[in-house]
């Protein structure tokens, strides 16, 4: 029962057609599944990837129109990480970033490692990580026909940031029920008088493996609307070993969802003490299952649960082009 890792981060957007155009071309990640949202079918859930969509490498969107703005504050997951090989991918990073208008930071260092941090159009918060001296949990590929060169393009996500008012009850979470590991890499936090920001790592360890968690007693609680991150997931092997996940929070009395069924992957939901949703999620059975891989993303995919209302689900979706030429 050992976590492998980020397994995918899922944030809010107000405008799907916005959102693709931003993170196929401009950051250059592939759509490899345009769905729904299946606690919502009106509205699309879409999945950006490496060139398969490869657990670790997966930032998704809920579209939620007329979304409020997001209010940043405690009790949210308030930084994605995206992996790119080496440091100077991250000078490739900064003129492209200013070429297409986007707001970034200067490349500073943490922790050992070198960032870029941008927002994108609706104001979430992300940063370029340097794997160049990195180890630990393998990235994915990039997709050779993206627009952004292969050699610089992001090959997954790296360390998320939590933000928290309580720090302790998290890192109880963090280290005695999910099995993440304390390192000795704290780095300042970028507020005056608080306290430095931890770092935990799982799995292999590594970018792929890393949150860092931030106490900050200076700001509220977030209003999370678009530009916030709805949930973390952490990789679990296969469906045998999520069973077993349910079973020890259920033994610990912690609620949770249970097992779900996504069809993509298998899934188990809680929140931690300070109010942040974590996910389990297995690595299988993937994005290929009902796609060729050549097509990832191209058309409405749907889990065979609701093939039967795709007349209905069509009709009520507004239009997004994703035909790749």
């Amino acid at each position: 029962m050992n976590l492998k890792g980020i397994h995918h981060v899922s944030a809010l957007t107000a405008n799907a057609q916005e959102n693709y155009r931003f993170y196929t071309e401009v950051i250059g990640m592939r759509l490899v599944k345009k769905t729904v949202n299946q606690d919502d079918t009106s509205v699309y859930h879409l999945f950006y990837g490496d060139e398969k969509g490869n657990p670790g490498t997966e930032l998704t969107f809920f579209e939620i129109p007329m979304a409020a703005k997001n209010h940043p504050g405690v009790s949210s997951i308030s930084t994605i990480g995206l992996r790119v090989e080496n440091d100077a991918v991250l000078e490739y990073w900064k003129k492209r970033l200013d070429d297409h208008g986007v707001k970034r930071s200067e490349i500073v260092e943490r922790a050992g490692k070198k960032y870029l941090d941008f927002k994108d159009t609706e104001g979430q918060r992300l940063t370029f990580v340097s794997d160049e001296t990195n180890h630990g949990v393998s990235s994915g590929t990039p997709w050779v026909h993206s627009p952004v060169p292969k050699e610089q393009g992001a090959t997954g996500l790296g360390p998320v940031k939590l933000t928290v008012r309580k720090p302790e009850s998290t890192v109880k979470v963090l280290t005695d029920i999910l099995g993440f590991v304390k390192t000795d890499r704290s780095y300042p936090s970028p507020a005056d008088n608080q306290p430095d920001i931890l770092v935990f790592e799982t799995g292999e360890g590594g970018n792929g493996g890393e949150v860092h968690l931030e106490e900050r007693s200076d700001l509220p609680p977030e209003r999370m609307g678009r530009g916030g991150v709805h949930h973390v997931a952490f990789r679990v092997d296969n469906k045998e070993e999520l069973y077993k996940w349910v079973e020890k929070l259920n033994s610990l009395q912690i609620p949770n969802s249970g097992f779900v069924d996504r069809f993509y992957f298998r899934s188990l939901y809680f929140r931690e003490p300070n109010g942040i949703l974590f996910e389990l999620a297995t690595d299988g059975p993937g994005f290929d299952t009902d796609e060729d891989l050549d097509s990832l993303g191209e058309s409405l995919a749907l889990p065979p649960f609701f093939e039967s209302k795709r007349e209905q689900i069509e009709a009520k979706i507004k239009p997004l082009n994703t035909k790749r030429s």
